[in-house]
């Protein structure tokens, strides 16, 4: 999440909003015809003055009984066509408006999911959660609402307003008299309640975090007491996220007040004007009535007027929310083109390696500073060279921080390079397609995350479809000593629950192990997998993993001495560099560094 929230001092409502034009043009037809037929139903109320003004005029004045019925039937009709037509608006724009909110939230997940990973390490999760939810919600109901009012309501206004003149001109004058000022109003309103708005649509991210962190962390806060804590601190978010909406409904009540009271004292002084003129006999008793009728038929489109356009502006900076994320510049498909992949200067291999056998996965002069660093800050990683062979396991060894999670991270692009190279059988990962990719790549990380699905459905998510059957599932989850799923109450069938927190840390990474090995990657990354896992599982995961590595090409970050035993061979990260690439013996011998790690010391290096 960004730590200060963006701006909207120059942003403009209309050229906002306009930017919704692509998901609203498929059903432009229903939403053109229902403000259609909302515009005939409100012009069909102005209709009733008139009637008016001919009864007062004409039966009543004439005390004719049947023309005055005829002139309710008048009325009676002219009421039930304005309500069926209304009905027939809200049952126009109600599908289509569905389908718009719908497929802009679809839009929404498929953009978060092509994201880069360095997106979602600075966005929090309330704030995408409020964009997919609340503020979509405020986009449905401003194309329900507010933007086929804004036009009915504009156009009321000025065909009563015409009606008004025609019958006398001079009250039509007191009435428009308040018009300026309104206007003015509106346009200061607009630009402080933008302001207020935004930062309350902000807020209500900042609160969804708390919420879903404090779901998701209830372990922690339960165990370590810290509910009070959590509470006070969702309560002042609160406190601050009510002072945002009670300003919101302070500048509404004053536009609002505004827009009440100046029309309402310019009816008044035209009552009384047109009163005095009636008794002169320079205006008939039906005039007046029908223009005080169209009068008060105009209060409710100029009452509406502050409402409507603080609904417009809440719905220009969810609009505007909303883009922030789908301006993000989704990960590439193929090679990225912002950095160069040359290699300058780099160091020779340690690995004693000749530049042409291409296959396996290679480093070559890798570099990699995460977007959001200083560009003077040292990077990450340096220069790392490193050649795993074909059918090779190594491990990948090093202190806290030295970047060894990151390294795993860029074969399967989860994050990009900011130099270099990286070559899966001597292709160029930038080159191939990230699907292509990711189906010859799997991993497994520290920290397993699980979905609210089945164990099946969790672990097949690692295989291709055409191969995610029964056989598939069970020989991972004997590779991963993941049996115990078969004792759970529905077996491979049972749901997890979300993040899988009805299961052990041992159980979910040992699920999260077989999800890597069922597809039989090509390549296999993985994470300290066995981290979790107590000595005697560990040993038996080990050995039933040595039949899968035997069998692929894998990069295993290690920290403990029977991890390690799994590899080939072993590199170890020292200062954003490949410093030593040898057999465990071989380094122990020669590493003092190393050796350190791999000592019984080696506990405080944990990270």
């Amino acid at each position: 999440m960004p730590t200060t929230y963006p701006t909207t001092k120059n942003r403009s409502a209309v050229r906002t909003l306009l930017r919704l034009w692509p998901y609203v043009r498929p059903v432009r037809a229903r939403l053109f015809t229902a403000a259609f037929v909302a515009i005939v139903a409100s012009c069909t109320a102005l209709v009733i003055p008139l009637v008016l003004k001919w009864m007062v005029d004409g039966p009543v004045a004439d005390r004719d009984p049947a023309g005055v019925w005829l002139g309710a039937l008048y009325l009676l009709l002219l009421g039930v066509a304005e309500a069926l037509l209304f009905g027939l608006r809200r049952w126009l724009v109600a599908r289509p408006l569905s389908h718009v909110e719908a497929e802009m939230r679809a839009d929404l997940y498929r953009r978060l999911q092509r994201l880069p990973m360095a997106f979602h390490d600075r966005w929090a999760s309330g704030q995408l959660l409020s964009r997919g939810t609340t503020d979509l919600m405020l986009l449905r109901m401003f194309l329900a609402f507010p933007l086929t009012f804004l036009l009915v309501n504009g156009v009321t206004i000025l065909v009563g307003v015409v009606i008004m003149l025609v019958q006398d001109w001079t009250l039509g004058l007191i009435v428009l008299g308040p018009a300026v000022p309104v206007v003015v109003t509106c346009v200061l309103f607009e630009t402080r309640y933008t302001r207020v708005a935004r930062l309350a649509q902000d807020q209500v991210g900042d609160l969804t975090t708390v919420v879903e962190e404090s779901v998701l962390g209830i372990r922690i806060i339960k165990g370590f007491g810290r509910h009070r804590s959590q509470a006070r601190a969702f309560r002042q978010l609160s406190q601050t996220l009510r002072g945002t909406e009670l300003r919101k409904a302070r500048l509404l009540a004053t536009l609002s007040g505004i827009i009440v009271a100046l029309p309402e004292v310019a009816v008044g002084a035209a009552l009384v004007l047109g009163a005095v003129r009636v008794a002169d006999g320079e205006l008939s008793a039906g005039t007046l009535v029908a223009f005080l009728s169209t009068a008060l038929a105009l209060r409710w489109p100029v009452d509406s007027i502050g409402f409507l356009l603080a609904m417009s502006q809440e719905a220009a900076t969810a609009t505007e929310r909303y883009f922030e994320v789908m301006d993000e510049r989704p990960e590439s498909s193929t090679a990225a083109t912002d950095r160069s992949t040359a290699v300058v200067g780099r160091s020779a291999p340690l690995n004693g390696e000749g530049d042409g056998a291409g296959e396996g996965l290679r480093f070559e002069g890798v570099v990699f500073r995460y977007p959001d660093a200083a560009p003077d800050s040292p990077p990450l990683l340096d220069r790392v060279d490193l050649h795993v062979r074909p059918g090779e396991s190594m491990a990948l060894v090093g202190a806290t921080g030295s970047g060894k999670t990151t390294l795993t991270a860029l074969v399967p692009r989860l994050h990009e390079l900011t130099s270099g190279r990286i070559t899966l059988d001597g292709q160029d990962i930038t080159a191939l397609p990230r699907e292509e990719l990711r189906s010859k790549v799997a991993v497994a990380f520290e920290e397993p995350t699980l979905f609210s699905a089945s164990v099946g459905e969790n672990v097949l998510m690692g295989a291709d479809d055409d191969r995610a059957g029964a056989d598939e599932l069970g020989r991972a989850l004997a590779v991963a000593q993941a049996e115990f799923v078969h004792a759970l109450p529905q077996g491979t069938r049972t749901q997890v629950g979300e993040q899988g927190l009805s299961l052990s840390g041992g159980q979910r990474q040992r699920i999260a192990l077989a999800r890597a090995v069922v597809g039989r990657p090509r390549f296999l990354v993985l994470d300290d997998p066995l981290s979790a896992l107590d000595v005697h599982t560990e040993a038996a995961v080990e050995a039933a993993l040595r039949q899968v590595l035997a069998d692929t090409t894998a990069l295993i970050v290690a920290h403990r001495p029977s991890t390690v035993l799994l590899a080939d061979r072993v590199a170890l990260l020292s200062g954003g560099r490949i410093t030593a690439v040898g057999t465990h013996q071989e380094l122990l011998r020669t590493n003092a560094e190393y050796a350190h790690l791999m000592s019984g010391d080696q506990e405080a290096d944990r990270r």
